[in-house]
């Protein structure tokens, strides 16, 4: 463990990896302004948290695990792996698009592929349009599991032709053209807000376990709190942190 989060402390101290996470005006009310960065420390350490408050204890207890079991995962499920990266994004960070297109792919093809769960949590606070993004995500999710992964990967690809005031007609085509779930149900839900409950469950989990900036990712090796990363972090500090 000493070894790993000594290469951490140096990878985060690095220039070439020290990529700030986006900031908000607090979660789940971001603006359309520019973009804010913070000074990004790199991965740090911290202590568990609190239990779920459901009578499990999933990764250690830790408040970024907390109802984790309804949320999209890559990989073997949490109950069945110790090593977990949980992630909070917004699907409007300019950061969390740099992690998707240029860290994500790797993760997927080598961690998840060596049996590392990949939790995606959605933590909206940067620009609008992450809000209605964040609800049509949760709808899709609901409905496909393979949709929502598509859609997810179409929000960073596509991220600046979407605004607050076209995000849902967006996400309605495309669900249409590469996906086969109802697309108008998709959209009629996140207009109704139907799957508030699941935002605002991931919001307060980031919330208690401390994000402050999107991505930021908590990571679990033989199921306990190894290190949180926060920015578009290279590959080589998640394999790093979970011993691969």
């Amino acid at each position: 463990m000493t070894d790993r989060r000594s290469f951490l402390a140096g990878a985060g101290a690095a220039g070439a990896l020290a990529l700030a996470g986006c900031l908000g005006t607090g979660a789940g009310n971001g603006s359309d302004g520019d973009d804010r960065t913070e000074s990004d420390s790199g991965a740090t350490t911290a202590a568990s948290g609190d239990a779920t408050g459901d009578g499990e204890r999933p990764l250690g207890g830790h408040p970024a695990a907390r109802g984790i079991g309804e949320d999209p995962t890559l990989g073997p499920a949490v109950g069945e792996t110790g090593d977990a990266i949980v992630a909070f994004e917004d699907p409007s960070c300019r950061t969390c698009r740099r992690f998707e297109t240029e860290t994500f792919p790797r993760i997927e093809s080598d961690l998840v592929g060596e049996g590392v769960a990949f939790v995606y949590r959605v933590f909206p606070i940067v620009f609008e349009w992450g809000k209605p993004a964040s609800q049509a995500l949760e709808a899709t999710y609901a409905r496909d599991d393979d949709a929502f992964w598509a859609l997810k990967d179409h929000y960073y690809a596509e991220q600046d032709a979407f605004d607050a005031g076209n995000v849902l007609d967006r996400t309605a085509s495309f669900l249409s053209s590469e996906t086969s779930v109802d697309a108008d149900g998709v959209v009629a839900d996140a207009e109704e807000r139907a799957f508030d409950d699941r935002v605002r469950a991931d919001v307060e989990a980031g919330e208690a376990a401390g994000v402050s900036a999107t991505p930021t990712f908590y990571l679990f090796s033989g199921g306990e709190f190894e290190t949180e990363v926060t920015g578009a972090k290279d590959y080589t500090v998640f394999a790093a942190a979970l011993g691969y």
